[in-house]
């Protein structure tokens, strides 16, 4: 089929409230200029839209051509910039000679700001046939006593001299324009004129360059940003070439401007991988980062310091410190981008210099007026938490420090700092003691029951002494408080009081939560962010408190940590100490009691008081006290591996595939290009990113994005090639006219449905009997939603009256193009999924019959990563519960919990639950999950 030529354009303004031609030509021919302004600007934007206004030419010759008005003359050069000004074979229009002479007129007008618009304008013309009558008033304008018209008069040399012809008008351009540039002081007119020389005539623009070497430092930064970009070309041509302009851009690394010394930087790196050159650009890098009050700016930079770390990595290990120095920068984006480049420079030499900034900056966060304060500390804690991991010998200097954050109000950053105490007390046996010690000083400050659940579960792991057996007994003791935590009616007139801590009067607002096994337990908030009274707070104990809020997992817990620390005691001493067995039991029933009160806002879930009536009856010594430490080293011990094989993978990424082209300088096409080199090709880039460009993939990927708008009967025949690029979608339409009359006026009308956004209205045909023809449409995209296209072809043809409308199919807009597979930490997971609001419940209906195919079928078919370690995925139990999670390119977030089961007759059941903040992605991932899990 063959590809037409589509119209450029030049402007883009979005109309979509259409005026008649009558109303615009009534207001064009009257006297009052505000109204012909109106008029003008909405004569322009309908034919911007694909209207066409042919009467109102004349009309504007007559009428809007002799105004003097200013606004009415620029409008007047749009609208001469917007219309065809050639017919169909591509000659000019015989109207297009009236506009001739208004042209040189306005060359030639004494008012300075109609000489410079009207130059402005002929930048933007393609018809040579306008322009070579121009040509003599254009070189006039070169010698105007205004700077204003001498610089858009070299622009407009300058896209002149562009044109296929131009070399053949424009003879001497090259040496003209090298005149201005010597005698010129307006500082726009000599980078333009520069800019011309680089472009067109490159050895006269080195020859000025290295004739006024010693004064390109006091140029102005427009100018020394052009003097850059021709480096890099000249460079890129004549790599032999580079040590003639490495003293100029030293000299522009003291430049003043910003701009001019961040792209020194980019042009140091582009040209030279020398250490030296990689320190002063990373140097500069730096000094911008503190400098600079942008964010978005720092966020740039820091992209280009993230570069630099992956290909000269050594270099930037000595600025870490300067690195860090962006911490000061209250924005969170800016604190995380700069921990991640951080994190991956340390050694074993400033490892030591790293912790103490950071354990200065987690002193700051104590400051209640900080901005963020809560969330800056939990990125800060885990930064710590990675340092510990991977240098052990610094664990003992950072270790109490975060210990003081157990009670933080802020729950993630303490959960973290818990996870990381329980992760250090497995691989470092020498902190235990001191661990295990500053841990119950600080028990009774928690006040979250995840913490809590974690901190028990150390003390009864990791108490191997009769003394720290005690010690933990101890502050069970003081957690939980005296006995019982409710009395009976019977027993006092105020029977409905609660022992020092009254129940709360508000019932406790309750959600599911997942667990590692995917089954839910129920959640309670005032657990988690302790929502009681503060007086209430201040005076209660932490695991009292907690458990008449309705925590009962924690009391299972609590029953649990009893039951070991009892049993450990009993091995040590050989014999059971029955008092203190006694006052265990009294604690557990008394949780047991607890949550049978009707006073209690919800009652104990069977699930925790299953497990607390085991630990009554517990009797099995190797399943308590041996069995749980190898599971949790099991786990470590996977995790450091998962680790490893992580870091090693990244390690072993080639920098160069075994088929990307090779780069000969000598034998360079447009093909054979480098990646710097298409830095320069701004077009090329852009027709590859809408799929324009051949890039050698097989016809069977062509055709899988081919979709049949209309049916084979039908007397228009459309089908679209749809390209993704992420937040654009771009509809390349085929219409064939298969009727023997020819299609007058033929408009492809689209409508969007969704967070989708036509960006303009495509232009009328005329197609003869068999024509084919290719309309391009541009939808933009603004979030992860479901979509759909739809809309009609209409034409008028040769013998009817009426327009004839074509209804196309509609185009369904797949969500996998926008979610890609992304990792997350399970506490942020977890924090995730109680948070988000819109949840979307599938059934598991599939023919699949093994639970780990299932699994694998559904990651595929959902492109989502699987968060669950695969030693937790071993087995064949006939249950598997996984976490999957995926990133939008909007940043939104989904997640996935896969329940499932295999009965007794082979197949497969459970559920699919999806979370998400937005409603879209939650059903449009469960209509995927449903169309696909089927397999």
């Amino acid at each position: 089929m063959a590809q037409s030529i589509e119209r450029s354009c030049t402007m883009l303004v979005h109309f979509d409230k259409p005026s008649s031609a009558t109303e615009i030509k009534e207001a064009l021919e009257g006297n009052d200029p505000h109204a012909k302004i109106q008029a003008m600007q909405k004569a322009i934007m309908m034919l911007l839209n694909g209207e066409q206004l042919p009467a109102l030419f004349i009309t504007i010759i007559r009428y809007v051509l002799p105004s003097e008005d200013h606004t009415i003359q620029k409008l007047l050069l749009l609208y001469l910039e917007t219309i065809e000004k050639t017919d169909a074979s591509g000659k000019l229009l015989p109207e297009m000679i009236l506009i001739c002479q208004n042209l040189r007129n306005n060359l030639q007008h004494p008012n300075e700001y109609i000489r410079g618009v009207t130059l402005r304008f002929l930048c933007r013309i393609r018809e040579e046939e306008i322009l070579e009558p121009l040509i003599p008033s254009i070189l006039a304008c070169l010698e105007h006593r205004h700077s204003y018209v001498r610089r858009n008069a070299v622009l407009a040399i300058n896209a002149l001299y562009k044109l296929p012809k131009g070399e053949l008008l424009l003879v001497d351009a090259p040496e003209l324009i090298e005149k201005v540039l010597q005698s010129e002081q307006d500082l726009s007119t000599k980078r333009n004129a520069f800019q011309m020389l680089c472009n067109h005539a490159q050895p006269l623009a080195v020859n000025y360059l290295l004739s006024q070497v010693d004064n390109v430092a006091h140029w102005g930064d427009i100018l020394q940003m052009a003097v850059l970009e021709l480096i890099r070309k000249v460079c890129r041509s004549n790599p032999n070439e580079k040590g003639k302009y490495i003293k100029i851009i030293l000299a522009l690394l003291q430049s003043t401007s910003s701009a001019v010394v961040y792209e020194c930087a980019v042009t140091l790196v582009s040209l030279s991988n020398a250490p030296s050159a990689i320190k002063a650009a990373a140097n500069c890098y730096c000094q911008m980062l503190v400098s600079q009050s942008d964010n978005n700016v720092k966020l740039i930079v820091l992209d280009r310091l993230q570069e630099l770390k992956e290909r000269h990595r050594s270099v930037m290990q000595a600025m870490l410190m300067d690195v860090l120095r962006a911490l000061a920068t209250p924005n969170m984006d800016i604190r995380k981008k700069t921990l991640d480049i951080a994190l991956d420079l340390i050694t074993q030499q400033n490892i030591d210099e790293v912790v103490m900034v950071l354990k200065k900056e987690v002193m700051k966060t104590q400051n209640k007026d900080l901005e963020k304060g809560a969330e800056y500390r939990h990125l800060l804690v885990h930064a710590i938490h990675e340092c510990a991991a991977n240098f052990p010998d610094i664990a003992a200097n950072v270790i109490h420090l975060l210990m003081d954050f157990l009670g933080d109000t802020n729950s993630s950053s303490a959960l973290d700092v818990v996870f990381f105490v329980r992760e250090i007390m497995e691989t470092n046996p020498k902190l235990r003691p001191t661990i295990l010690e500053r841990l119950i000083d600080t028990f009774s400050q928690i006040r979250s029951s995840r913490v809590c659940s974690c901190a028990l579960w150390i003390l009864s792991e990791y108490s191997t002494s009769v003394e720290d057996i005690h010690a933990a007994l101890e502050v069970i003791r003081s957690g939980l408080g005296s006995m019982p935590f409710i009395k009976d009616k019977d027993e006092k007139d105020d029977a409905e009081e609660v022992e020092d801590v009254p129940a709360p009067a508000m019932p406790a607002s309750n959600r599911p939560a997942v667990l590692p096994d995917g089954s839910y337990a129920t959640q309670t908030a005032l657990a988690d962010t302790f929502a009681l009274p503060a007086s209430m707070a201040a005076n209660a104990p932490n695991l009292r408190t907690l458990l008449l809020s309705g925590d009962f997992f924690l009391g299972g817990v609590v029953a649990g940590t009893l039951t070991k620390l009892l049993l450990r005691l009993r091995q040590l001493q050989g014999q059971t100490s029955y008092r203190m067995a006694a006052e265990a039991m009294l604690f557990v029933a008394a949780i047991l009691r607890l949550g049978e009160s009707p006073q209690m806002a919800h009652p104990i879930d069977a699930d925790s008081m299953d497990r607390m009536v085991t630990c009554l009856q517990a009797q099995e010594e190797k399943v308590w006290l041996d069995a749980c430490n190898s599971s949790f080293a099991a786990m470590i011990k996977d995790k450091q591996t998962r680790e490893a094989e992580e870091a090693k993978a990244t390690d072993k990424q080639a920098m160069a595939q075994p088929d990307e082209l090779i780069d000969f300088h000598h034998l360079k096409s447009r093909r054979g290009m480098s990646q710097l080199e298409l830095e320069d090709e701004v077009a090329t880039d852009l027709q590859k990113a809408t799929g324009l460009v051949d890039t050698h993939t097989t016809d069977s990927s062509h055709l899988n994005r081919v979709l049949q708008l209309t049916g084979l009967a039908d007397p228009v025949y459309a089908e679209a090639y749809v390209t993704v690029h992420q937040y654009d979608i771009v509809l390349d339409v085929t219409v064939i006219n298969r009727t023997g009359d020819t299609l007058q006026n033929l408009c492809l009308e689209l409508a969007t449905m969704g967070d989708l956004k036509l960006v303009e209205r495509p232009q009328n045909y005329t197609l003869s009997p068999g024509a084919t023809q290719t309309i391009r449409a541009n939808i933009k995209v603004s979030s992860t939603e479901t979509g759909a296209i739809f809309g009609n072809i209409v034409y008028e043809s040769t013998g009817y009256s009426e327009r004839s409308v074509v209804v196309l199919n509609d185009i369904h807009i797949d969500i996998m193009d926008y979610i890609s597979p992304a990792s997350c930490p399970d506490v942020q997971f977890r924090s995730m999924w109680a948070e988000f609001e819109w949840e979307n419940k599938v059934a598991i209906n599939t023919t699949i019959t093994d639970v780990n195919e299932f699994l694998n079928h559904i990651v595929t078919s959902t492109n989502m990563k699987c968060l669950t370690p695969p030693s937790a995925l071993s087995g064949s139990c006939g249950f598997l519960a996984a976490n999957l999670y995926a990133k939008s390119v909007f940043g939104e977030d989904a997640l996935v919990n896969l329940s499932v089961e295999k009965g007794a007759d082979g197949k497969l059941s459970g559920y699919i639950r999806i979370r998400s903040k937005t409603q879209g992605i939650a059903l449009s991932l469960g209509d995927k999950l449903i169309l696909k899990q089927k397999g």
